[in-house]
């Protein structure tokens, strides 16, 4: 990205003050999300943002992280350096200004980045606020500067401590325990972000290495992350499993209004819409004007090809924007000078001038790909008006649903054994494998909070399934009724209403083996592609019931694993023989009885709920069309690395 801008010193006077940073350890939530697991991560996102800022800016081309053994983090660049000189509003180095004072950063002077990505700039003085320990160390200009804080606070002033032909920072930072619920970092979890800002950012190389855990060889677990063709990497990544209709993904760039836009377009054979929009890197789970643009214009320029080629004349209904849009895997990504965010989670784009932006660079590439591509075009349409019927089928299917469950009275399925409460925010409801543990489930659940929902064998594989043949699975239609949800408004054909939703806790409780791993998974595929509203609001979990029971005379304790149960006969034995050591392995929920299936899996007391969320939506997109697809090389590769369990039939 050249511009004038890269002519300019960068230095302390570019860096721009706007407040303290007093109230960041008091309430963290409010500046980082939260303080589980998602939180801790997105201290590592804003310190690899400052990076990407770097790299957009045209000033780095490398950047590392490592997971180090005590779960620090080192985020290192090749870029710039943060100035090291005088600020000359603070009277203080910059570098410290950058650490310590909240929303001051390179990134709102419009002369140093002419965009950037991050927490709204809040970005690495939260981190070190949030951190025990933090070190800054920077190669700028020949010499090497370093700086180390506790919490936020620094421990001297920033001084030189050396020379060097290299340029760039490095930031080592451990977070602070008595903040975060979790320290514990997810090595796929921050490699799957490091992918994604690799497709989103090409040319950029990313490193990333788990210092905690050697392979068989003695190296450190790691991957590296390198696109040259952007987008249209990303889009081939996500389809990797799916049966294209292109040869290659549509690639559109263009700027329109000072707004720079990036698409990466593919149909596939699949039933499912999969859009994932970023605004400077960051993914805007939620939308926003971007996609409103991107939607506009697929579904004015298609229309108008079909209408002209005649292509719809058969159908004997209306065309809606949803059938343009099914099979669909595409990537928007646009540059927002100062992007302003809506939502619950500050993820949707509110900018009006990017949906003009949007629709006017994709309606003019579209129009001349069509032209040029007229046998890829046919089979585009094509796709569509089978999309049409389907969904014509589809909603004749859901409103039978709908209306079988209006008419029979109550409208909730015979199986579901309800609680007396009406509150859906005191409500929960478990998704029970098989009618033998449904029983037990009843008899131990508290009957006040607490309905179960016995589902008899596998549901659906939806991944794999027309949308009206799911509206006919008798499992499927339990779970509408019994969750008291419709789909379908006036805007959206697809969208979930969930205004009536009967519980707000909605948790999958299955085996703990293989097959119940199977059903989880078949159950989260049909909540992500076709409730996934339900999963943003945090509303499904799964539940985590006992492996084993270990007794010895009257102490008993519950294990969850093989290293669980294999810690407390030693605990157990106390040194001694583990004679009187009696090791009962649940096959299933139902040989638990309803004490100890209350004790364990329901009592809020002592139990452990997961909580399902969608960090990247990407990734999940692709791990669940990957493992429910038709393809069986990349599923075998990611089971027998993620197993959990000995001989899996994959």
């Amino acid at each position: 990205m050249s511009t004038e801008v890269e002519k300019k010193e960068y230095g302390a006077g570019n860096i721009q003050v706007l407040e303290g940073l007093e109230a960041v350890r008091k309430r963290p939530a409010m500046y980082i999300g939260d303080v589980g697991v998602k939180g801790l991560h997105h201290l590592v996102y804003e310190v690899v943002d400052n990076s990407i800022d770097e790299a957009l800016a045209g000033h780095c081309n490398n950047i590392w992280v490592a997971i180090n053994e005590d779960n620090s983090i080192t985020v290192k660049d090749d870029g710039r350096g943060i100035p090291t000189d005088i600020h000359p509003k603070e009277k203080k180095s910059a570098l410290e200004v950058v650490m310590t004072v909240l929303h001051a950063g390179g990134k709102f002077d419009k002369d140093t980045y002419k965009v950037s990505g991050g927490l709204h700039g809040v970005g690495v003085s939260c981190v070190n606020a949030l951190s025990e320990d933090l070190k800054a160390e920077v190669h700028r200009n020949g010499k090497v500067f370093v700086q180390e804080y506790s919490k936020g606070i620094p421990k001297y002033d920033v001084k030189e401590v050396g020379e060097t032909q290299l340029r760039g920072t490095t930031v080592h930072f451990k977070p602070d325990a008595s903040i975060f619920i979790t320290t514990e970092y997810n090595f796929e979890t921050l490699s799957a972000r490091m992918r994604e800002l690799s497709f989103l950012n090409k040319g950029i190389r990313l490193f990333i290495e788990d210092r905690r855990e050697k392979d068989d060889e003695g190296n450190y677990l790691s991957h590296e992350f390198h696109s040259e063709n952007g987008l249209v990497g990303f889009v081939e990544y996500l389809d990797d499993t799916r049966e294209n209709l292109l040869n290659e993904p549509i690639y559109i760039e263009g700027e329109k209004d000072g707004v720079p836009v990036e698409v990466a377009i593919q149909y596939n054979t699949s039933y499912s819409e999969n859009v994932h929009s970023y605004v400077n890197n960051i993914n805007t789970i939620e939308g926003g004007t971007h996609i409103s643009g991107f939607r506009r214009a697929l579904t004015r320029v298609l229309k108008s090809y079909a209408d002209k080629s005649g292509l719809l004349t058969k159908l004997k209904f209306d065309i809606s924007g949803d059938d343009f849009r099914e099979g669909l895997t595409a990537v928007v990504s646009v540059k927002v000078a100062e992007p302003q965010f809506e939502g619950q989670t500050k993820t949707k784009l509110g900018n009006s001038e990017v949906s003009g932006a949007v629709e006017g660079c994709l309606s003019k590439a579209l129009n001349i790909f069509l032209e040029e591509n007229p046998k890829s075009a046919k089979g585009i349409i094509s796709k569509v008006v089978l999309a049409a019927q389907a969904r014509n089928a589809a909603r004749k299917a859901r409103e039978m649903v709908q209306r079988k469950g209006v008419l029979s009275g109550s409208g909730l399925p015979g199986k579901l054994a309800d609680c007396s409460s009406k509150d859906p925010e005191q409500s929960e409801i478990f998704l029970v494998e098989g009618d033998s543990a449904g029983g037990t489930a009843k008899q131990g659940r508290d009957r006040h909070f607490q309905a179960i929902l016995p589902l008899r064998g596998k549901i659906l594989n939806v991944e794999k399934a027309m949308e009206h043949k799911i509206y006919e699975n008798e499992e499927i239609k339990n779970i509408f009724t019994a969750l008291g949800v419709s789909m379908g408004t006036e805007e959206d054909d697809k969208a979930l209403n969930i205004e009536k939703l009967r519980y707000h806790k909605i948790v999958i409780m299955t085996d703990a083996d293989v097959d119940g791993s199977h059903i989880t998974t078949l159950i989260l595929t049909f909540f992500f592609r076709y409730m996934k509203v339900l999963v943003e609001h945090g509303y499904i979990y799964i539940a985590a019931p006992p492996l084993y029971l270990v007794k010895k005379g009257a102490q008993k304790e519950y294990c969850w694993d093989d290293n669980d149960r294999d810690r407390v006969i030693e605990k157990l034995a106390n040194g001694g023989k583990k004679d009187g050591i009696h090791v009962q392995r649940y096959k299933g929920l139902g040989e638990m009885n309803a004490d100890q299936l209350w004790e364990t899996t329901l009592s809020p007391s002592t139990r452990t709920l997961r909580q399902v969320t969608i960090e990247s939506a990407a990734e999940a997109d692709y791990v669940f069309s990957m493992l429910m697809g038709d393809d069986v090389p990349p599923r075998r590769e990611f089971i027998e690395s993620h197993a959990k369990y000995a001989n899996i039939d994959i």
